[in-house]
């Protein structure tokens, strides 16, 4: 598979069948402008279930109803923009501490992988139980944006992310996280986050609809140009938008991303984003 440009992991653009795009124009100006930002691959990942992988017929029927309406969007989508690498995967909800993840169909790509996720940004009791059990029984799992979780405020949530880390899964951080586009906590976290070297992978969890941002090239503007030392935050970005998320596609784990330490002063600069 050739992949260029920056590596999308995580985005909402199958219509019709969660809680993004809507339509295939929708997903076609969602897509144009994620091109616009340099990014070469998308692989989109609509909501599932982890309880449905349990219910064979309530599995299949959900992934026929993906299946069909993502047919819709590729062909719409590869009209426009030839070059562009268009896949679909799943944000698995771990809504069931037992789910059965072996189905190549809800991957990401052909490596092997899963983005997964607790549902509705809530986490259930043993959730570091969770992920360390299924890590043994040999998933790999790169868990979507564990900076925006209902944890509450302060270290308590932090010890939680941590307990997280514990269980070797890596972690996937939204764009709009480090600009405040979710608030300060999920901001503060994120920024915890880059500072441990705790973050492998960037993505948009763009959700298909003209009114909302992408937040790529805000990130970048704000990482790479307030980074303490640019040549960390250079080596960084790349790691968590290309290299990363490429190797994990083809079934490789994601390389270690050098902690990122932003300039004092960076949340007041970045404010000007949201003028």
């Amino acid at each position: 598979m050739e992949v260029g440009g920056a590596v999308d992991l995580h985005s909402h653009l199958v219509p019709g069948v969660d809680d993004g795009a809507t339509t295939v124009e929708d997903v076609l100006e969602g897509i144009g402008r994620m091109v616009a930002a340099g990014v070469g691959t998308v692989v989109t990942t609509p909501h599932l279930e982890g309880s449905l992988t349990l219910l064979p017929d309530s599995f299949e029927r959900r992934l026929r109803e993906m299946d069909d309406s993502f047919a819709l969007a590729r062909d719409a989508v590869g009209e426009l923009f030839p070059d562009l690498v268009f896949i679909r995967s799943n944000e698995v909800a771990l809504d069931h501490p037992e789910p059965d993840l072996s189905d190549p169909r809800i991957q990401l790509g052909e490596g092997g992988w899963l983005l997964v996720e607790w549902p509705r940004l809530r986490v259930p009791p043993g959730s570091a139980a969770v992920l360390t059990r299924l890590v043994e029984e040999g998933h790999r799992m790169l868990l979507a944006h564990p900076e925006r979780y209902r944890l509450g405020e302060g270290n308590g949530a932090l010890r939680r992310i941590s307990e997280w880390r514990e269980s070797g899964v890596p972690f996937q951080v939204n764009y709009g996280s480090l600009v405040g586009a979710y608030g300060p906590e999920p901001r503060r976290r994120a920024l915890w986050l880059l500072a441990r070297g705790w973050v492998e992978c960037l993505a948009t969890d763009f959700h298909g609809r003209p009114s909302l941002k992408l937040f790529l090239k805000e990130a970048r503007e704000a990482l790479v140009t307030q980074g303490v030392d640019p040549d960390v935050a250079l080596t960084s970005w790349e790691l968590m938008t290309t290299t990363n998320p490429r190797r994990i596609l083809e079934g490789d784990s994601p390389l270690p991303v050098p902690p990122l330490e932003v300039q004092s002063g960076f949340w007041e600069r970045l404010t000007s984003f949201f003028r």
